[in-house]
């Protein structure tokens, strides 16, 4: 195969999951799942990058908050979706000053857009 031929394999494929991802997300539902997944993604990250900023190794980490190195490490696996906020309250305060933690619930797009047009008037 050659290098042209590859890279024209490659385009195609990579339109064939686009078209294939756009329409997947078209479907509300397949939206709301994957938006909840990317946010689990996420989460572990921000704690292992936090952990890090407060100059923390895991198991100094576990013994501020009471648990073994291997709950730590748990907690900031990547794809680690059993978090409840007691663990998540519990992190950020064995991370010390200066951190907090946030929740926010998000208003769907729907409502945001009536609640803006409502106040048009």
């Amino acid at each position: 195969m050659s290098t042209v031929s590859k890279r024209d394999y490659i385009s195609e494929g990579q339109k064939a999951y686009e078209e294939w991802r756009d329409s997947f997300l078209a479907d509300p539902e397949n939206r709301r799942l994957y938006e909840e997944e990317a946010v689990k993604l996420d989460l572990w990250l921000q704690l292992v990058e936090a952990r890090m900023d407060a100059g923390l190794t895991q198991a100094e980490m576990a013994k501020r908050m009471g648990v073994s190195q291997a709950q730590v490490a748990r907690i900031e696996k990547k794809g680690y979706d059993s978090y409840t906020l007691n663990t998540l309250r519990r992190y950020v305060k064995a991370l010390g000053e200066g951190f907090k933690l946030e929740v926010r619930v998000l208003t769907p797009q729907k409502h945001v857009k009536s609640e803006k047009m409502a106040n048009v008037d």
